[in-house]
């Protein structure tokens, strides 16, 4: 995954998104048939024909370019940046969908044919090589496949800080470093490490190696891993009992933007009140303050794009003069409790990697995905036009995750049907060496790394630099407009430059990010 973890991904990364039923061909000879059966273990496989789950590959390659595209160009198209508040625009399905993939990818990548060590320190032993190498190189113990488990959620958080911490002022500001007095906790890779952790614990806890290659259909997936269902439905409610039973009282932070000509003033919030889910009274938010701690939040939120808060709405303009106190204060998109519900997205995308697992027949796959994605499509959906649970990214509420996990299933079903079945790999061959190499495009494009080192190389001064350079002769002045130049710069300068990088890198690049 990580990128400090392309080693750690050569050791293991081949399997980590393998589909069962691709491992050794079926007993007719024909490699790679997903309808094929597990391999007896008295007679050895024919020969290693290991593949990734290609379709999986091409999701998070989307998925990072997605992040890339409403980053870059989000500011001049609203419509593709974060929902000022309730809502939910194209950039607010990026974090959720990652989290679905996380999910899917942890059953693929813990699954354990033979899982104890005495069975594999016997055959090997003898000398007998019984298991393919693929095998070989699985958890052979629930202990061994935790411990690799808290490495990986460490190195995710470790990322997450330094990229996201406020250490690096990548790519604009020629500066770095970070005052920990504001360093900021949470992140995407942390809520992605957070999520990764308890639900891939879950997995290896919960799973009943007796059941572990028996085919099934229909709702015996369900009742196969009820376990895990009834942890999700606790998470929901404890996730309901806070939001809607937490009493907020009035709170006031100092104005800390030094633009701002509120700086160094402490301003008010009136709430006390309880089960709101507005900007400044929502109990999500509250949990945050006391925890973490105001100047440890994300000081630019979604929510400045206000109607509320500015007249460009939902363009980030001048505040108004009236606009309410809370306008100018932090609030962490990627909080506690929201982290917490959005564990819920993960363990959505586990199911759809049981299905992987346990179903042999492509028709029943997709089958089972297409039900599953609709139904919590048209429960989201409504959830928020009967005003009963709006749509909010911020507050990663349940009717948003119905909905952003129902479209993360159907969009994985069109990629599996269109990948996996008719194989059509080489129009989406960008999107997989992406997906494949996902980490270092995220670092260097979506983090802005790349960016940031290029404008360290600049003439005359800071503010003509190579990158401001190519953005505007290239692509703002040849269309004459800053809204097409910019985009197109995000799509060819950003996201398929870094796609053919990525694709110099394959098959190398394995790195199974967050999986």
């Amino acid at each position: 995954m990580d990128g400090g973890g392309q080693g750690v991904a050569r050791r293991h990364g081949a399997v980590a998104e393998e589909d069962p039923d691709r491992r050794h061909g079926d007993r007719s000879g024909k490699e790679g048939d997903d309808d094929g059966v597990d391999v007896d273990e008295k007679a050895p496989p024919p020969r290693r024909t290991s593949r990734r789950v290609a379709s999986l590959d091409v999701f998070r390659g989307l998925t990072v370019a997605l992040m890339i595209l409403v980053d870059g160009a989000g500011g001049e198209w609203p419509v593709i940046g974060h929902a000022p508040w309730n809502g939910c625009n194209l950039a607010d399905f990026v974090m959720p969908f990652f989290l679905f993939i996380v999910g899917m990818a942890i059953p693929l990548s813990l699954k354990v044919l033979r899982s104890l060590v005495f069975h594999l320190s016997i055959l090997m032993f003898l000398g007998l090589n019984l298991l393919p190498e693929a095998n070989m190189q699985r958890i052979p113990d629930r202990g061994r496949a935790v411990r690799r488990v808290v490495l990986r959620t460490l190195k995710l958080l470790f990322w997450g800080i330094l990229l996201q911490g406020g250490y690096s002022h990548a790519p604009d500001d020629l500066s770095y470093g970070v005052d920990m007095k504001h360093v900021r906790w949470c992140g995407i890779l942390q809520r992605i490490a957070l999520a990764y952790l308890v639900v891939a614990v879950l997995e290896i806890v919960t799973k009943n190696a007796k059941v572990q290659d028996q085919s099934s259909s229909g709702f015996s997936i369900f009742r196969m891993y009820f376990s895990q269902w009834i942890v999700a439905c606790c998470i929901l409610v404890i996730y309901l009992s806070l939001v809607y039973g937490i009493y907020v009282p009035d709170w006031d932070f100092r104005v800390s933007d030094v633009k701002n000509p509120n700086f160094g003033k402490i301003l008010t919030v009136t709430c006390g009140t309880r089960g709101k889910l507005s900007p400044p009274c929502n109990a999500v938010g509250y949990i945050d303050r006391k925890v973490l701690g105001i100047n440890h939040m994300y000081h630019r939120p979604a929510w400045r794009r206000h109607k509320d808060c500015t007249d460009d709405s939902p363009h980030e303009g001048p505040f108004k003069t009236d606009s309410p106190a809370w306008c100018y204060a932090p609030f962490e998109p990627e909080g506690l409790l929201s982290s917490l519900s959005a564990v819920l997205s993960t363990i959505i995308g586990v199911h759809y990697g049981h299905v992987l697992v346990h179903m042999k027949s492509h028709t029943d796959r997709l089958k089972q995905w297409s039900i599953m994605g609709i139904t919590l499509l048209i429960l989201g959906l409504t959830l928020h036009f009967s005003h009963a649970i709006p749509l909010n990214k911020q507050l990663y509420t349940f009717s948003y995750i119905c909905v952003t996990a129902g479209a993360a299933g159907i969009v994985f079903c069109m990629f599996y049907f269109l990948v996996d079945i008719l194989n059509l790999h080489y129009p989406f061959a960008p999107l997989k060496w992406t997906g494949m190499n996902a980490m270092l495009v995220y670092v260097m494009a979506a983090a802005g790394i790349f960016e940031g080192f290029l404008n360290g190389w600049y003439y005359e001064g800071t503010n003509n630099t190579l990158v401001y350079w190519v953005r505007k002769h290239v692509f703002v002045k040849v269309w004459h407009s800053t809204r097409v130049g910019i985009l197109l710069y995000v799509l060819f300068a950003q996201i398929l430059f870094w796609a053919l990088v990525a694709g110099l890198l394959h098959p190398c690049g394995r790195d199974g990010m967050w999986q």
